[in-house]
């Protein structure tokens, strides 16, 4: 039996659209950028990139991670600072915290969209606080408007990780476009791709400077002493390369047809499972959700994650867990008073979502959910 299931082919997670205009792109950036068009298609990417977000600025880096590092540090974050992040999220999140020496403080999330708990952050806050970073999780968006709030009476800056949430909206504004910093993720395995890489968008043109600075070891062309080869500080060097950038000019150009295909994906899994006792990805009446990943959170009593992931196996099928909470990780102090996050990650699966996945390859992951669930009915 195990034989036969494992003869169908593997439906993956995750992978990306590649078309013959993103090989195009790519091709001409290896024949001819180089020299005085070794940046080319970097620019053209983050002007793309700013014009999709309708922002002022988008700088392109080699991870969102060092994205996050990178405006954390021209806010100033340093030592003795802390910073609110939420309980659950992938850990690229925080690192860029510690980088900086200071203290993530772990806020719950909410049981409706799990994403950061506006409640929860309020009562996170102290006189050391000085950023807050919030996370669209796949694809859903943080209540926004209440982060602003809090923003704008106790005077903190919003850091957006919006790695996952390229395409969503709140309010008709794009996902990382509404904090004082958006951040992105190109991994081959979000919705559109550089193979790795990240982007900072923001409309402060003063944070923009600081981040362009920082990210080209401390260059600064603006400084009234400035000579090639020499700086008046050290930076960091989180650049996207130009090939990189080629392929990202071209799916950026082809992200509406990209998102619209992840919200078919979502709602033919949500067409076909919205009667079993789960909860999925949430769509908030001012909400656009791009759904990056569909995710189900189970309700059934005794549900056991690991024996999921077991039945998947045998069918050949890939998904993922639910990020485990921050402050479970053995580097971290437990805040098991985070009850949502703790009660969260432990019912939660990602299901397959690439952008080729056929409707064969989708009703096999449907009948693999409806059969285990019948064991909990």
């Amino acid at each position: 039996m195990l034989m036969n299931n494992l003869s169908f082919n593997r439906i993956p997670i995750n992978k990306p659209s590649i078309t013959k205009e993103e090989e195009l792109y790519v091709m001409d950036s290896i024949i001819n950028g180089w020299g005085e068009n070794c940046y080319q298609y970097i620019y053209k990417f983050e002007e793309e990139f700013a014009r999709y977000n309708n922002v002022k600025h988008a700088i392109a880096t080699s991870s969102c991670t060092g994205a996050i590092h990178l405006a954390l540090l021209a806010l100033g974050v340093t030592v003795g600072d802390e910073v609110i992040v939420p309980e659950i999220s992938w850990i690229a999140t925080v690192e860029p915290v510690l980088y900086c020496n200071a203290k993530p403080v772990f806020a719950d999330v909410s049981k409706h969209n799990w994403c950061i708990d506006p409640v929860s952050i309020r009562n996170k806050i102290t006189s050391k606080t000085k950023a807050i970073i919030v996370v669209h999780l796949y694809g859903n968006m943080t209540e926004m408007d209440e982060i602003m709030k809090i923003s704008s009476e106790f005077g903190i800056p919003i850091v957006e990780d919006a790695a996952e949430a390229l395409g969503s909206t709140f309010d008709g504004k794009n996902a990382g476009s509404i904090g004082t910093f958006g951040l992105f993720s190109f991994h081959g395995t979000k919705t559109m791709t550089t193979g790795e890489g990240g982007c900072v968008i923001t409309n402060d043109d003063t944070l923009a400077h600081k981040i362009r600075v920082l990210n080209d070891h401390g260059r600064n062309s603006k400084d009234p002493e400035h000579k090639m080869f020499w700086m008046r500080d050290y930076g960091y060097k989180y650049k996207m390369s130009n090939l990189q950038a080629a392929l990202g000019f071209s799916q950026i150009k082809r992200i509406s047809e990209l998102v619209v295909k992840k919200r078919e994906i979502f709602h033919y899994y949500h067409q076909h499972l919205n009667q079993l006792k789960i909860q999925m990805n949430v769509e908030q009446s001012n909400v656009y959700n791009s759904y990056w990943l569909p995710t189900i959170v189970f309700q059934y009593e005794g549900f056991e994650r690991d024996e999921f992931f077991k039945e998947c196996y045998t069918k050949n099928i890939d998904s993922r867990p639910f990020f485990y909470p921050l402050s479970s990780l053995p580097m971290f102090k437990s805040r098991k008073e985070n009850i949502n996050a703790y009660d969260l990650y432990s019912k939660g699966i990602n299901l397959p979502s690439f952008h080729d996945i056929t409707f064969n390859e989708l009703d096999r992951v449907i009948e693999l959910i409806l059969n285990f669930v019948n064991r909990y009915e």
